[in-house]
């Protein structure tokens, strides 16, 4: 987790870099809103992140696919996906479980400073999902299979959270951000955890078109 946030501390200093080069790059522009001009746009998102779960290394993978009005606020569908090295002692032969699980749901993401190249952003999950508890060490053993030594629960999650949003072009779009997950009580393990409450930093890329029937509040004045 202290490389993701060495990258993500990296990765705002140079976008603060390329924002103030391409502002004093040319001044030479007439600003001008047509309200009536409501932008639209919708994208597929990817994320990988790292964060922790009762102390212990996680990692999580994410997909999300939304419509973004006037560039002010997402609303669509996430899914996220995690994999968090309990190393407990426990009902398989390796006494090494570790913790498993995803969850999908709603996603609403308010955007402020959205005429700039970068964004400051509040995304916000809320759904259901699942988790359990598998051998982490993946060992082949001649030892039949049994349901019942892997139970499964489902629980209820929500994970709000502080992005910074830097947009390549008006279909690419780079964020960065930090969440916290909340989640309901479950009970799968006599030695485990019962909620997967916990912080996770991470990367992600949306592609799709952000701007469709863009207004252009600057246009520049060529030059004589």
């Amino acid at each position: 987790m202290k490389h993701l946030k060495k990258t993500v501390l990296i990765f705002i200093i140079l976008i603060a870099y390329q924002i103030n080069a391409q502002e004093s790059k040319n001044d030479n522009y007439i600003e001008f809103n047509d309200r009536k001009n409501i932008v639209h746009g919708v994208y597929l998102g990817f994320n990988l992140g790292t964060g922790e779960i009762d102390g212990e290394e996680t990692g999580l993978v994410g997909l999300k696919l939304a419509y973004v009005a006037n560039r002010q606020i997402e609303a669509g569908f996430a899914i996220k996906g995690f994999y968090s090295q309990q190393n407990l002692p426990g009902i398989s032969a390796s006494n090494n479980e570790d913790l498993v699980g995803g969850y999908t749901g709603f996603h609403v993401e308010p955007i402020l400073f959205s005429k700039s190249r970068i964004n400051l952003s509040f995304p916000l999950l809320i759904g259901a999902g699942f988790v359990g508890y598998i051998d982490g060490k993946f060992e082949e053993t001649n030892e039949d299979f049994n349901e019942d030594d892997y139970d499964w629960d489902t629980i209820f999650v929500t994970e709000p959270g502080i992005s910074l949003l830097f947009n390549i072009s008006r279909y690419v779009q780079l964020e960065a951000g930090v969440k916290y997950r909340f989640s309901s009580k479950f009970s799968i393990h006599p030695n485990g955890i019962n909620r997967i409450n916990g912080f996770s930093a991470d990367l992600g890329i949306k592609v799709g078109v952000f701007n469709l029937g863009r207004n252009r509040y600057k246009k520049n004045i060529p030059n004589e």
